[in-house]
């Protein structure tokens, strides 16, 4: 399959008879080659046949992460001697799942990258700073690489390390650019400030970032990204991805949304009947993948919760566009009659000044139900600080979780566990939850 990297200008019209024909293309190779597949299809009486239209993907079913757990490596479609690399899933929502690639598939990563690069804005001239892993079987730290390679842009591979190297380096080499995790970007402005660096005037003038939201529903900064701009005022591209999909939704310069890749996948938003919803409405992120020779998904959940639009942005990409994430569907609380997803609650937490780390934790109680605790890190003493804190959650969320108190090295032990590749923010223990 060749890539069309313009295709994200052309009419939907146009995108949707590409992406036509290569499902065909992909039904084909997966009837042929998948052993997961064929059993589904085989289950299902599918006959590829009579897919005529991309409308008529409603009539396939879905695929979930519980059955790439369950049945890793029979998403396989290529001998083993044609995988190239093995990446995995962190885990945070289950066991990992691992994926392998094929040569084609890593170069059809990095391009997704360098594409991802260009909607944020990226130059040839940039130099990038690069504060994620690359180990680990983490396939989000190989996919930047390798795009800002293919980007043609230089590359500083410091890894998630301590805010004194990370500004050493950056002042040391010029980084204009830097790829990290919002809330590492906190770090960097305290340590900024603890030692008299004029953010105003640093060589960075943008950050793509990955993993934790910085927009709301309506596009306008959350507490998050308004809290890293208005002390930092640095262009700020949010991204959207997993390893599974193994391709990214970035913002442009309007941020009005994750730009989709109509070339390497197909987008759908399904409610709870897997039916399509209309622009504008919230269902689960559904994907299909293009051109992926490895481990290609057929209407994939992802178990996200987002809207998109399908409106020309200012950018000129007629691409649809995908909205913040609302929330993950497993990761939904009831707690005291009211549904809370965590980005909700971390964005409370993030607006508060005197909460300096938090984790959010949820587990069964003695009655069967969700049971809320925020775990939390101030500088004020405990009774203040209950004090402040419990009127705010009210206000915000209508109820008031249970909250304990933890010291600076107790926090940072909680949000990066042994073995952790991530931060930790949200802590998962109900009974039954998805293993």
């Amino acid at each position: 399959m060749q890539f069309e990297p313009k295709l994200a200008y052309e009419p939907l019209a146009v995108q949707d008879a590409f992406q036509f024909r290569a499902l065909k293309e992909l039904l084909a190779y997966l009837q042929e080659r998948s052993p997961y597949y064929q059993s589904l299809f085989a289950a299902h009486n599918i006959d590829i046949a009579n897919v005529k239209s991309l409308h008529d993907l409603t009539f396939l079913p879905t695929t979930t992460k519980t059955d790439m757990q369950e049945h890793n490596w029979d998403f396989l479609c290529v001998p083993d001697k044609d995988i190239k690399e093995y990446t995995a899933t962190s885990g945070t929502m289950g066991k990992p799942v691992t994926i392998a690639l094929t040569e084609h598939d890593l170069q059809r990563l990095a391009y997704n990258e360098q594409q991802s690069f260009l909607c944020a804005d990226g130059k040839p001239e940039d130099i990038y700073q690069l504060m994620l892993t690359l180990d680990r079987q983490f396939m989000a730290g190989i996919a930047y690489y390798q795009g800002i390679r293919q980007l043609g842009a230089a590359l500083v591979r410091t890894g998630p390390g301590l805010p004194v190297m990370q500004w050493d380096t950056i002042l040391r080499l010029q980084a204009n650019s830097i790829v990290t995790v919002p809330t590492f970007i906190l770090s960097l402005i305290d340590w900024a400030k603890d030692h008299g660096i004029d953010l105003k005037h640093s060589p960075v003038h943008k950050a793509v970032c990955i993993g934790e939201s910085l927009r709301n529903s309506d596009f306008e900064l959350n507490a998050l990204g308004e809290k890293i701009h208005s002390q930092w005022p640095i262009k700020l591209y949010s991204t959207y991805a997993s390893t599974e999909m193994q391709t990214a939704f970035t913002e442009c310069s309007a941020g009005m949304g994750g730009h989709q890749q109509p070339d390497l996948i197909i987008l759908e938003i399904l409610d709870e009947h897997n039916k399509p919803v209309k622009a504008g409405e919230y269902g689960e992120v559904t994907i299909t993948t293009l051109g992926v020779e490895g481990m290609p998904l057929l209407r994939y959940r992802t178990g996200d919760i987002c809207t998109y639009y399908d409106t020309q942005c200012s950018c000129g990409r007629n691409s649809r566009r995908l909205s913040p994430v609302l929330g993950r569907k497993l990761q939904m609380i009831k707690y005291k009659g009211t549904t809370l997803y965590p980005p909700a609650i971390f964005d409370i937490l993030n607006n508060i000044s005197f909460v300096k780390e938090y984790a959010v934790e949820v587990f069964t109680n003695e009655l069967g139900l969700d049971e809320l605790k925020l775990h939390l890190h101030t500088l004020l003493p405990v009774d203040d600080c209950e004090i402040k804190i419990k009127p705010l959650l009210q206000s915000k969320l209508r109820v008031v979780p249970l909250l304990h108190f933890h010291s600076g090295n107790e926090m940072q032990r909680l949000q990066f566990p042994p073995g952790s590749r991530k931060q930790v923010k949200f802590i998962d223990n109900r009974e039954g939850k998805l293993v």
